[in-house]
């Protein structure tokens, strides 16, 4: 299971774990600018603890021959499932945040969705790993189907349209980069586009009103449109060079709900400016250019579909958190990699690292 020899070491990309320390520790600098006026250390201290923990799984999992993940796709797959099962029955969040999506172990909060986005990554991989001959074959695209759809169907009984989004984006380039044929991602738009009208109905109050204020954003502008204005307000602000750190008006007055998690962006844009903002976009692009080269280098399907869909997942969280904040997207909720306040979203993320080193390192396979 574990392996470690000079040839696997020459191959550790170095710039992925730099630039995910760069990454997390610009969080951890906006996580307190956020929360810097309430006088608690708490969330800083939370994420730097997530942090620490985070760098542990990913050296740890970079020890790990990858295709051992493989041989655990079924338990991993059916574990994903219960654990949504258990959310339905006893999560809660209706009230806090709109959707059942918590569970509390203790004195630990966290949701399950995450670690299931994970797992579905893998358990797919393998899935289309050991269907990579027929994938194209309309029985094997069913069974696909069919594999994929109790997990997703759960997440949007919470209701969870963010997260089922993100899923089905990830699903969608697995299949693709696996060699699915572009008509049948055709198929699958135009049956999303069909079945709109009957979604739209069963979607609640606020995430219609989410879509409206992204049409017309001065509908709204004191009551579900007050979010997406301050932080338009706090993101031009900041000009070129920004307010300078700690310095930001909509930030340290607290004109900005959600400053420390989904709305992280719109700080560093008013405190660090232009500059700061492309500064992180640059990181992204790095971060984001080894992903896709451990992808393209990898020969094995598990390995490459695997580090596709965890790209995937990466890519939409990033392009749809910085666009929302922006107004140029609907609000979904979504956090950004790395950066916003979330301990069990940013171990999480270091264990995707931590997997996608594995396949880096290890992608002509060991037996064990």
């Amino acid at each position: 299971m574990f392996s470690f020899n000079k040839k696997s070491f020459k191959r550790f990309d170095f710039i992925l774990l730099i630039s995910v320390i760069l990454l997390t520790l610009l969080g951890l600098l906006l996580v307190k600018s956020a929360t810097i006026n309430t006088g608690s250390n708490d969330l800083v201290k939370s994420q730097t603890m997530a942090m620490v923990l985070g760098l542990i799984m990913v050296l740890v999992l970079s020890l790990i021959d990858y295709h051992f993940l493989g041989k655990l796709y079924i338990p991993i797959y059916i574990v994903c499932n219960l654990i949504l099962i258990v959310v339905a029955i006893w999560g809660f969040g209706e009230d806090e945040w709109g959707a059942r999506s918590w569970l509390e172990i203790g004195p630990v909060i966290f949701q399950p969705s995450e670690f299931v986005k994970v797992g579905i990554i893998i358990s797919l991989a393998k899935f289309i790993d050991n269907h990579k001959e027929s994938i194209n074959e309309p029985f094997t695209l069913l069974k696909i189907l069919l594999f994929v759809s109790p997990p997703i169907l759960l997440i949007l009984k919470q209701p969870d349209a963010g997260t089922a989004i993100v899923i089905v984006f990830f699903i969608a380039l697995m299949m693709f980069t696996a060699g699915l044929r572009p008509r049948y991602i055709g198929y699958a738009v135009f049956c999303a586009l069909a079945a709109l009208p009957v979604l739209w109905f069963k979607l609640d109050n606020y995430q219609k009103n989410r879509f409206f204020d992204f049409l017309e954003p001065e509908r709204n502008m004191a009551g579900s449109g007050y979010q997406v204005v301050q932080s338009k307000i706090a993101i031009g602000s900041g000009k070129i060079f920004g307010r300078g750190l700690f310095k930001g008006v909509q930030t340290q007055l607290n004109f900005i709900p959600e400053k420390q998690t989904d709305f992280i962006f719109p700080v560093l844009v008013e405190e660090l400016g232009f500059l700061g903002g492309m500064a992180l976009i640059l990181l992204y692009f790095v971060f984001l250019h080894r992903l896709v080269k451990i992808a393209r280098n990898t020969e094995d399907v598990f390995g490459s579909t695997m580090v596709v869909g965890i790209t995937g997942m990466f890519l939409f969280h990033i392009w749809e958190n910085l666009a929302m904040t922006m107004g140029m997207m609907p609000v979904t909720g979504i956090p950004l990699p790395f950066i916003s306040h979330g301990g069990t979203f940013l171990v999480i993320n270091m264990i995707c690292i931590g997997i996608v080193l594995s396949v880096g390192m290890h992608r002509e396979g060991l037996n064990f």
